[in-house]
C-alpha cells in the first residue's frame, strides 16, 4: 500500500494488485449521521443520494448509462461517521470512473426537481426501514446505549426533519464537511504509477478548507426502549459498552464477539438456535466509531419465547463473566479471526475500503503480518479486561414487538454484581 498526497494536500492511498483485472475507485468523507445536528439530521445521506442525480455534464440517466456501457458498478453508502462513492471497473476503464465520480463530487447540480424526488424516494425508504422490525431495533439500540448523543441518530433521518431540507441546505453542509481535510481518494487493483496524474487532473484543484470537528465523546447509558408494532415475533437487541477503532483491545472484542454469537458455533447460536429451536435469527455484532462502541446480541422469537430467549442468552454472558473463555474457546478464535481477515482482503472491493476507511479514520495502516501478530498475542487477560468493560454497569436494551411486559420485568444489573463478587 502506497500513500501519497497531492500538491493541495489531499491524501491518497492506493494499492496494487497485479493479478486483477479490476479496479476499485472510492472517494470517502469523513461525514455523517453523528456530524449532524439534531435540526439536520438525515442530511448526509441526503447528499449521497444527490450526487447521482446529475451535474452539469450529466443527467441522472446518463451517469448509470456511462457506468452500464463499461460493466461497471457504481454506488455509495453513508455511515454513523463517514460517506464513500465508489466504482469498480475494468482497469482500462479507471479514466472513465475516475472522470464521472470527480464530476459529481464537485459539480453536482442538486437540481430541486430532482431533490423534491428523491426526497420522497428517501422517504419510501425510512417507511420501508420501519416496516422491518428486525431492522429497526438496531436503531432503536443505539438510542437506548446513547441517549441524545448524535451517535443514535438514524443515518436516513426522519420525515419530520427531510420534509423542510433545499439545495441550499446540502451545498451549505456540503461546503462545512466536504473539505480536503476531511477527504481521502483510495484506490486498489491493476494500477500503474499513471495513476497519480490521474488523480492530479480530476482532484489537484480541489482547495476547500475548513476546520476540525470538535466531537462529544458519548457515555454508554444502559437505557431501555420499547416500540409497539403488530408483529409475528419480538424483535430484540441489547448492547454493552465495546471497543473503540483505536482500542488496544479490540481485537479481543472481536474475538470474544465471534465466540458469544458471530458465527454457528458460538454460544448463542448453539444453545439458542441448535440446541432448543427458539429462534432462526440469533446472532451478536460489534460496532466500532472513533471514541467508542458497541458489542450488541439480536434476537427474534416468538413472544411466548421471550422470556426463554432472554434468560438464556443472560446465562450464557453470566457464565462468561464468572469464568470467561475456555482456552480452546482462544485458540479457536485467533484462527478464526486470521481466516476472516485473510478471505475479506481478496477482492479490489475489499482492500479500497479498508485502506480508505484507516485513513480517514486512523490516518495510520497495519500490514496483514502486523494484524496477524496482533491477533495470536491476545491473551486472556485481554478477554478478561473486555469482559470486564462490558459488564461495568447494566446492559442497554430495545425491543419492538406486541408487549413490553417481558422487557420491563427483567433484571439489567446482575451481570454487574456477577462480575464485581
Amino acid at each position: 500500500m502506497n500513500k501519497i498526497q497531492l500538491k493541495n494536500g489531499l491524501r491518497v492511498v492506493m494499492e496494487k494488485i497485479p493479478t486483477s483485472r479490476s479496479v476499485s475507485f472510492g472517494i470517502w468523507v469523513k461525514t455523517g449521521s453523528r456530524n449532524e445536528s439534531l435540526e439536520y439530521n438525515g442530511i448526509s445521506h441526503f447528499i449521497e443520494h444527490m450526487l447521482f442525480k446529475g451535474t452539469e455534464r450529466f443527467d441522472a440517466k446518463a451517469i448509470a448509462e456511462q457506468f452500464d456501457a463499461i460493466g461497471g458498478n457504481v454506488n455509495a453508502f453513508t455511515s454513523k461517521e463517514y460517506t464513500c462513492y465508489y466504482a469498480k471497473v475494468l482497469d482500462e476503464h479507471l479514466p472513465i470512473a475516475v472522470d464521472m465520480l470527480a464530476d459529481m463530487f464537485f459539480r453536482s447540480s442538486l437540481d430541486d426537481g430532482e431533490l423534491a424526488k428523491e426526497k420522497n424516494v428517501i422517504l419510501e425508504e425510512i417507511s420501508m426501514y420501519e416496516d422491518t422490525p428486525d431492522d429497526m431495533v438496531h436503531d432503536l439500540i443505539t438510542s437506548a446505549a446513547y441517549g441524545t448523543h448524535p451517535l443514535a441518530y438514524p443515518i436516513l433521518g426522519t420525515e419530520e426533519r427531510l420534509k423542510w431540507m433545499d439545495s441550499s441546505d446540502l451545498r451549505r453542509y456540503m461546503n462545512d464537511r466536504y473539505t480536503i481535510e476531511n477527504t481521502v481518494i483510495s484506490i486498489a487493483g491493476n494500477i500503474d504509477d499513471s495513476v497519480v496524474e490521474l488523480i492530479e487532473k480530476h482532484f489537484g484543484s480541489f482547495d476547500l478548507r475548513g476546520t476540525e470537528q470538535v466531537l462529544e465523546v458519548p457515555q454508554f447509558q444502559s437505557g431501555l426502549l420499547f416500540h409497539k408494532k403488530k408483529t409475528e415475533q419480538n424483535h430484540i437487541c441489547i448492547s454493552f459498552p465495546g471497543s473503540s477503532m483505536t482500542d488496544d483491545l479490540q481485537y479481543a472484542m472481536v474475538l470474544l464477539n465471534n465466540a458469544i454469537g458471530g458465527g454457528m458455533s458460538s454460544r448463542l447460536f448453539q444453545e439458542i438456535r441448535e440446541k432448543r429451536g427458539l429462534a432462526y435469527s440469533v446472532y451478536s455484532y460489534h460496532s466500532s466509531h472513533a471514541d467508542s462502541g458497541l458489542f450488541t446480541i439480536y434476537a427474534g422469537t416468538a413472544p411466548k419465547q421471550t422470556k426463554e430467549v432472554l434468560d438464556l442468552t443472560k446465562e450464557v454472558l453470566a457464565d462468561l463473566a464468572i469464568n470467561g473463555l475456555s482456552e480452546s474457546e482462544l485458540l479457536k478464535g485467533k484462527e478464526q479471526l486470521k481466516g476472516s481477515l485473510i478471505l475479506s482482503l481478496e477482492s479490489s472491493g475489499s482492500r479500497m475500503n479498508r485502506n480508505g476507511k484507516n485513513e480517514l479514520m486512523l490516518g495510520k495502516h497495519s500490514t496483514i503480518d502486523e494484524m496477524i501478530d496482533r491477533i495470536e498475542r491476545i491473551t486472556m487477560s485481554d478477554i478478561d479486561a473486555v469482559l470486564k468493560s462490558m459488564f461495568s454497569q447494566p446492559f442497554a436494551l430495545a425491543m419492538v414487538g406486541n408487549s413490553d411486559k417481558v422487557i420491563s420485568d427483567l433484571r439489567r444489573d446482575d451481570l454487574v454484581k456477577l462480575r464485581s463478587n
